[in-house]
């Protein structure tokens, strides 16, 4: 991470601008004094702690008037298990995409997915993608893995007592497999994977389940295998941790682009020529240049897959309906594909290997998202598998809109347009 001398320069000439050098280092130097407030310690929701949360807090009126409005006032409880220090709800307009026709293993029809942005065209541009889409008949969509891990790391004082714990360990996975799942009525340890790097090992717990994402379920059971090998192990480690930074969660990896985290999805569609010029003004030959260009770039760049812009309807589908949006860091990587057909057709596809989602359980069950997640039809058990599907079409649509505003160059004119009116302020 480093920053060009004339660029630090502009910068530090910029600062002194205003303050002396005395001025800035003392704006860095720890500041002692108590806080004017300090916010109460009680983890539950109810208007009397809320309320003191509030009276705690130097804002302004109306941000107590606009965050803890009628209707979240009247529904705080439905909030308990997935919020402290809960001070009210924001707000963030939702619009839906669609019909998008998904042809998949478990998403079956056409589906009109709620996308909660403040970024506009982004829904326009999503709902352009799903038009193509579905006038194509659909794209076929296929659920191909699953697996969400753990990875508990021990350290010991040479690598002969690692190699001792490794070959312990190895013999252990049918006990390991019975207290994970003690803990749990849904998840599922299927695999166990083993690094090794000096006197540090790595334990690598894959787990399905069920209907939930699973992160904090997986979490739970690995803390239960951790506590029996603290127990039973014949060496005993110098210390360990929980999840040693090795399961790819919340961060792009190469280890779950090559395998999967989640869900891993791919989807498919083949649009006739007369079809893209008609909805996207470009053609198929246009679109697998600037697929072949963007590629390069992608590589050049140093990207993890190649891909156009999954996070944008992946964070706004995750908003919507009570994902946790953080796994969009990991969720959004994989590969987009066009090709000309022998008959002058787009092919287009999308592969990805680390979609975190869940229809039951985590934010799923709050009022607003479990509502956009009935809006799909695609609310409670059974439905996560569909879902992903359904996430794998829409960043299909994505990847076809965004690639046709840019071949067309309507790309800034959408932008212009739309985020700034016709006018635009500059």
């Amino acid at each position: 991470m480093t920053t060009t001398s004339n660029r630090a320069g502009r910068y530090l000439e910029k600062l002194l601008e205003d303050a002396s050098l005395e001025e800035l280092l003392h704006r860095l130097e720890p500041k002692q004094s108590e806080p004017r407030t300090k916010l109460p310690r009680s983890p539950t929701i109810t208007p009397e702690s809320v309320a003191q949360r509030w009276d705690a807090i130097p804002a302004p009126a109306n941000c107590r008037e606009e965050l803890l409005d009628a209707r979240t006032a009247e529904q705080m409880a439905r909030y308990e298990r997935n919020i402290e220090n809960f001070i009210g709800t924001v707000k963030v307009p939702i619009g839906v995409a669609g019909p998008l026709r998904v042809n998949g293993l478990f998403a079956q029809g056409d589906y009109y997915p709620p996308l909660a942005t403040t970024e506009a065209a982004l829904v326009a541009s999503y709902s352009r993608g799903a038009r193509l889409i579905t006038e194509a008949g659909g794209c076929s969509a296929l659920l191909l893995n699953e697996g969400v891990s753990r990875s508990p790391g021990f350290a010991f004082d040479n690598l002969r007592e690692a190699g001792t714990f490794v070959l312990w360990a190895v013999n252990e996975q049918e006990r390991f497999k019975e207290v994970a799942e003690a803990t749990t009525r849904f998840g599922k340890l299927i695999d166990m994977r083993l690094t090794v790097e000096g006197n540090h090992v790595y334990l690598i717990f894959d787990y399905t389940t069920g209907d939930a994402a699973g992160q904090n379920m997986v979490t739970i059971a690995t803390a239960a295998i951790c506590r029996y090998i603290e127990t039973h192990s014949p060496v005993k480690p110098r210390y360990s941790v929980l999840e040693a930074n090795m399961s790819g969660d919340k961060k792009a990896s190469a280890q779950s682009f090559m395998s999967v985290r989640g869900k891993k999805l791919t989807a498919e569609v083949t649009v006739a020529a007369a079809l893209v010029e008609k909805i996207l003004h470009t053609t198929p030959e246009r679109m697998a240049e600037h697929w072949r260009m963007s590629s390069m770039g992608g590589v050049l760049s140093g990207t993890i897959g190649v891909q156009g812009h999954y996070a944008n309807g992946l964070a706004a589908l995750y908003l919507a309906c009570g994902q946790d949006v953080a796994c969009v860091s990991e969720s959004a990587v994989g590969v987009t594909r066009f090709e000309v057909t022998d008959e002058g057709a787009l092919y287009a596809s999308v592969t990805l290997p680390n979609l975190i989602v869940g229809t039951v359980g985590g934010g799923t069950g709050l009022p607003s998202q479990r509502a956009c997640l009935d809006l799909l039809g695609l609310g409670g058990n059974g439905k996560s598998q569909a879902f992903a599907e359904v996430c794998a079409a829409l960043a299909l649509a994505g990847e076809l809109s965004i690639a046709g505003a840019l071949c067309a160059g309507h790309f800034a004119d959408a932008h212009q347009r739309l985020a700034r009116g016709t006018s635009g302020a500059r």
